[in-house]
């Protein structure tokens, strides 16, 4: 390949979020190398053109991890063309780079992407200018707990080797009092009377969801902040555990307001949840806000008349109610370093100051995100502070919208999707209670009253299954949620065609509390029904506390392992789902141990013989937090 004389003279840094955590985190390494007057270029790799990386002289990649080792949406097109075999060892000769991975070590493939990342650019000529860093949400800090040391380690090494993009050397030289940066937007207030001759029509306009989130600067390219694929109209709000079991699971129901969607079994759904009302207006009260304002947002240094779809106004009232999260969501570390600026009263300009530091991070993790605190309880912590709305635009978490697996089948409920959702609940280590923002708020939803909930459609990690695939379907709680879809739409199947047996593990606590569905099961296991022995399939529940022992879903799978292993052995395709802690990793194992005893084996010959059937398409995890 020919030497590429033209290379770009600042630090690249490239990132891929899912939720948002790689985003904060590299603009943090932005604004430390701007305060070392170290020229960069921040993008997310789906803005970024991968041809130019053999052009650049230094690049950090901040990537997170999603799901079992997947990679984010924003990555996948950069990911795709780095795999390309055209790519010669050769390729990023001269480039030098670092990889910094956010992840959770809870989860079977920690960090996968960023190692994976890692590896693929030192196979292509790239040069490691320091060893990637793996941030950990289970560490007591954070991912920051690996990201500061990191950054300090990437600063004095980035002096050895380019000492001409930190002309001042490693450490930052300018006063604090010039460390705040201008926000990134601007906000134009409008008087629609006068400017607007049909007010009616443009107001009608400006409440339309996908137009007021696609103005939000947090918005990325896996955020649903475009038009709903349609509107929802909850019909049921059906609880499936017994009233004081230690658990609340509802069964919900929806129907289709608007045009009909198209959803297949395993298929994911996402719904926008609703904002309190009150806590929307005292978030707007504490920032001395008008709700009934008309304001236009746009990014700070552009002209704001040019008639751009995002300069169309939208009350104020409106865009806090969909775009900012001020009751659910934590602040990140920089709202705090922010809000130290606008502090007035001097006891709390310090606890700010200390909360930013590198020093007060530990205690500034305990205080937020241990404790869940929300951006209307920090401000209300700290009354002297009164932020500017542009920095409270840019700063504010963006409202989420929240991912179910659907638990329906379309062809048995034509125009209709259902879910399966816990009501989370729990207590803080300061014992203060909190409760799950959208499955509070779903569960609080009256049928009766017509709500519309705007909802997107997507994959999911599972697969639609053939007819003719036999399943080992394993789910324990709500993990049973999509494979309801699946045994659905085989039952229906099996009137009209031959279909292939379905083995299926749940999982529960009591079998009077929380035995979800149960008569749907049963129903389905009897009679030469889909999940009936007599079929070559079965139904098998573990009850964990129902006996002095425990039993899990795994005990259930050795009691059973000669099925399983027919099953396996005529080619079935297993389907897991549940909680991302142990569950997985344990379900594995025991997979693992049944091919080992039934084939007789060696446990590293199951090993592989399970990553062989992952890497065939017929081993398939959705697991969720």
């Amino acid at each position: 390949m020919k030497e590429i004389q033209q290379r770009h003279h600042k630090l690249l840094i490239l990132y891929a979020t899912q939720t948002g955590n790689a985003l904060d985190a590299s603009e943090r390494l932005a604004r430390e190398a701007e305060r070392r007057a170290c020229p960069i270029n921040l993008l997310s790799l789906h803005q970024y053109d991968p041809n130019l990386l053999p052009q650049e002289e230094a690049v950090v990649f901040v990537v997170s991890t999603t799901g079992q080792g997947d990679t984010p949406d924003s990555m996948k097109v950069f990911w795709r063309f780095l795999l390309q075999r055209s790519l010669s060892q050769h390729w990023l000769k001269g480039v030098h780079y670092t990889v910094f991975g956010l992840g959770d070590s809870g989860y079977q493939k920690y960090n996968f992407v960023a190692k994976k990342l890692d590896k693929r650019l030192k196979d292509l000529g790239g040069t490691t200018i320091l060893e990637r860093g793996l941030g950990d949400d289970q560490h007591p800090s954070g991912y920051e707990g690996t990201l500061d040391p990191w950054m300090s380690s990437l600063w004095r090494i980035l002096n050895t080797i380019k000492p001409e993009f930190l002309p001042n050397g490693p450490d930052v030289s300018i006063q604090d009092t010039v460390l705040i940066d201008q926000p990134k937007v601007q906000i134009t207030y409008h008087n629609i009377e006068s400017h607007f001759s049909t007010a009616s029509d443009d107001i009608m306009i400006l409440t339309d969801t996908g137009s007021v989130r696609s103005m939000h600067p947090g918005k990325s390219s896996s955020d649903r902040s475009g038009h709903p694929d349609c509107f929802l109209k909850m019909v049921k709000n059906l609880p499936l555990t017994r009233a004081n079991c230690g658990k609340d699971v509802r069964h919900f129901e929806f129907e289709l307001e608007s045009h009909a969607i198209k959803y297949d079994t395993g298929d994911v759904l996402e719904i926008l949840p609703g904002q309190d009302s009150a806590e929307v207006d005292a978030f707007i009260r504490r920032c001395d806000l008008d709700p009934d304002a008309f304001i236009s947002i746009s990014p700070r240094g552009t002209d704001d008349c040019n008639g751009h779809g995002s300069r169309i106004p939208i009350q104020l009232k409106t865009f806090v109610e969909l775009t900012m999260d001020v009751a659910s969501a934590s602040p990140r570390r920089y709202f705090f370093e922010v809000m130290s600026f606008f502090a007035t009263a001097e006891h709390e300009k310090e606890r700010l100051q200390y909360f930013s530091s590198p020093e007060g991070r530990d205690d500034l993790y305990q205080y937020n995100q241990k404790e869940r605190r929300t951006v209307l309880e920090v401000l209300e912590d700290f009354p002297s502070v009164q932020m500017p709305l542009e920095w409270l635009i840019q700063l504010v978490p963006m409202l989420k919208t929240r991912a179910f697996s659907i638990s329906s089948s379309q062809s048995v409920h034509p125009n209709q999707v259902h879910l399966t959702v816990s009501v989370v609940s729990w207590t803080t280590p300061y014992k203060r209670k909190k409760k799950g923002f959208c499955s509070s708020w779903l569960a609080t939803l009256d049928p009766c009253n017509a709500v519309g909930i705007p909802a997107w459609f997507h994959k999911g990690s599972l697969p639609t299954p053939s007819p003719s695939l036999p399943l080992i379907l394993v789910g324990p709680g709500t993990g049973c949620a999509p494979f309801r879809g699946f045994i659905e739409e085989r039952a229906l199947q099996s009137k009209t065609i031959s279909t292939a047996p379905i083995m299926f593990f749940f999982g529960c606590w009591n079998e009077d509390g929380d035995f979800l569905y149960k008569d749907l099961w049963l129903n389905h296991s009897q009679n030469n029904g889909v999940l009936s022995e007599a079929n070559g399939g079965g139904f098998y529940v573990a009850f964990s506390r129902d006996q002095p022992e425990k039993v899990y879903v795994q005990h259930k799978m050795k009691e059973h392992s000669g099925r399983v292993w027919n099953l396996l052995a005529d080619g079935a395709a297993v389907y897991i789902a549940g909680s991302s802690t142990k569950m997985p990793t344990d379900v594995t194992s025991a997979f693992e141990e049944i091919v080992s005893k039934e084939n007789e084996v060696s446990k590293e010959d199951a090993v592989r013989w399970i990553r062989a059937l992952e890497r065939c398409g017929k081993y398939h995890i959705e697991a969720w937090s």
